[in-house]
């Protein structure tokens, strides 16, 4: 169940009721793609840094280690050890991020294990089963992640395909979800609005699944080329068209910035690999900009990452230390900086509820951009 708590203008906060626990919104989802997220970081440290939601790749989960070994361990959450909600897409993505390695047809796609070269097909009824013998929380239907470039017939004809995907998802959830060895007979199913950056195939397709009544709402297909004005443009026009009454998630969505100004537009949920990759070459978020740890001017700078920052890393270690790990290609220094950056991202996520809460999100966001407009501290 989702409800919504306040609201500022467009901007929501809500809290959506799952089987695995509440999930309160603005909320950002770390990104753990094989059931880890990269930078050594483990479910304790998750839950120390105050997730809330972890996502995992439907794809390469299938490929290794594989879904139905997954569901022998009794799921997803009993595998990795996480009792908190867990987000798993479906594969939709590397339709896209694979163009080289797979073949669309009507009934699925074709792919090439970019493993060991194998032949994998994926349709939407072969996605959702996958995502059930993960047994996730929330199951993303099975979408086409066209170009945000590509002409506009092929998108038409592309989101077309993807509402027939859908359509085809939501018959087979409902069937596995009622079948006695389903680990998880309450997996709640998200749509995948796409249409690249034109507004008018985005809006029809929008009022198209929404008629769909699914469990929550996503906008496909963005940060993927064009810039951030056109995926304002597109999230101005799409979400009014998105039913009020579920949530609405931003895929691969971003920056800080994007975050702010995508939450003033309406946006519950997001996931970026930012904060994890940026942390592993040494790139760390502060409320004064981002940081490049490796630069000389750290090197005996015994502060912590960020002043006052609550995060496990900069409560015990300092820049110059880190740096040194990070020059002496030490593992640790990958994973207090992915560490910092999660709990920035989470911390943020805090910081924008209560801002919500309160009215007073307008002057957080403005205040939050322009701490952040340095790139270098």
């Amino acid at each position: 169940m989702y409800k919504i708590l306040k609201t500022q203008g467009r901007a929501k906060c809500a809290q959506f009721e799952t089987v695995h626990g509440t999930i309160q919104t603005p909320v950002f989802m770390n990104v753990g793609t094989v059931a880890a997220i990269k930078g050594a970081v483990s479910t304790e440290d998750l839950e120390r840094i105050g997730t809330q939601v972890q996502l995992s790749n439907t794809y390469h989960l299938h490929v290794r280690p594989g879904d139905t070994l997954v569901k022998e361990m009794g799921g997803l959450h009993k595998f990795m050890s996480w009792n908190k909600p867990i987000l798993t897409d479906s594969g939709g993505f590397q339709v896209f991020s694979l163009a080289g390695l797979r073949k669309i047809k009507e009934e699925g796609v074709y792919f090439q294990s970019h493993v060991d070269g194998r032949k994998i097909f994926m349709g939407p009824e072969e996605s959702m089963q996958i995502q059930s013998n993960l047994a996730s929380t929330i199951a993303m239907a099975f979408d086409e992640c066209p170009p945000s470039k590509a002409e506009r017939k092929y998108v038409e004809d592309s989101v077309a395909r993807t509402t027939r995907w859908l359509e085809r998802c939501k018959v087979k959830m409902d069937a596995l979800n009622k079948e006695e060895s389903t680990i998880n007979k309450n997996q709640l199913l998200f749509g995948i609005n796409q249409g690249a950056v034109f507004t008018d195939i985005r809006i029809e397709h929008a009022k198209r699944i929404s008629e769909m009544d699914l469990d929550g709402y996503a906008l496909g297909g963005l940060a993927v080329g064009e810039s951030h004005e056109e995926m304002y443009e597109v999230l101005d026009a799409t979400v009014p068209y998105l039913p009020k009454d579920k949530p609405t998630y931003l895929m691969g969505v971003g920056t800080p910035a994007n975050i702010l100004e995508a939450v003033e537009r309406g946006v519950d949920f997001f996931d970026c690999v930012y904060p994890t990759r940026n942390g592993r070459h040494a790139h760390v978020y502060t409320n004064h900009g981002k940081m490049n740890l490796l630069n000389a001017r750290y090197e005996k700078d015994m502060s912590p990452i960020e002043e006052g920052c609550m995060c496990p890393t900069c409560q015990r270690y300092s820049r110059a230390y880190i740096r040194h790990l990070l020059k002496a290609k030490e593992m640790l220094g990958m994973r207090l900086c992915v560490l910092h950056n999660l709990y920035f991202y989470n911390h943020m996520m805090e910081e924008i509820r209560e801002a919500l809460m309160e009215d007073r999100f307008d002057v957080y966001k403005k205040a939050k951009l322009e701490g952040m407009q340095q790139e270098e501290v």
